[in-house]
């Protein structure tokens, strides 16, 4: 498996040259769903409606998806009713830095360390190979801007950065309510398998609703 939903999510949230996270906290969201859409595709979790379970806790081979898939499937075992929402909220802050370990160790990003007000230590990611987003912004363009076909990967993304209000990151100049229109017309439409349509959907309803909670929880 190439990059993971959940790094490109991180990836595309990322200043190329000072490395630093922009809006950190929705990035939070769409990365740890990110995650588990991606073991929903791999058919390790299953998401429904408003739960979440473990369906085969064999590794994948990802290091950034199997640490999330042992941690699920200890925090579900032997309950059957874990919600969403509850694993995101548990898990969004931690996501972003497991996504950044992991484009680092992959080579695409550097870690650099400073000091704010020269006293509080902080880590930076710029890039360190530029070609993964790239390719990665040329495959979201071709589909959100220039009308091509999703494949279910991609689908899937554009769903997620939809739902966690991303798209002017990703799309900062294009028009807004065109974008927005073909990305709400992705996450919507027909473009995967039942099931991965199902977990979509139900996705986006979770991250929707732990968005708003988080903010009403700081207002």
């Amino acid at each position: 498996m190439g990059i993971t939903l959940a790094e490109e999510i991180m990836l595309l949230s990322l200043d190329d040259e000072s490395g630093a996270a922009k809006q950190r906290e929705a990035t939070g969201w769409a990365v740890a769903g990110g995650i588990l859409l991606e073991l929903v595709l791999a058919g390790r979790v299953s998401v429904t409606g408003k739960y979440l379970d473990t369906t085969d806790a064999t590794p994948t081979g990802q290091p950034l998806l199997d640490t999330r898939l042992r941690l699920i499937e200890t925090w579900t075992r032997g309950r059957n009713r874990r919600r969403v929402t509850d694993w995101l909220t548990k898990d969004h802050t931690k996501a972003v830095g497991a996504a950044l370990e992991s484009l680092r160790d992959r080579g695409v990003v550097l870690e650099t360390h400073h000091k704010v007000l020269g006293v509080f230590p902080t880590r930076r990611h710029p890039e360190a190979d530029g070609s993964v987003e790239r390719a990665l912004r040329d495959r979201l363009d071709a589909v959100v801007l220039a009308g091509a076909d999703p494949d279910e990967r991609t689908a899937g993304l554009i769903a997620l950065i939809h739902s966690a209000k991303l798209g002017r990151l990703v799309f900062p100049d294009a028009p807004r309510k065109e974008t927005a229109a073909r990305m709400a017309e992705i996450a919507d439409g027909q473009w995967a398998a039942e099931n991965v349509r199902n977990a979509i959907r139900d996705m986006r309803a979770a991250i929707t609703a732990a968005t708003a909670a988080s903010i009403a929880a700081v207002s």
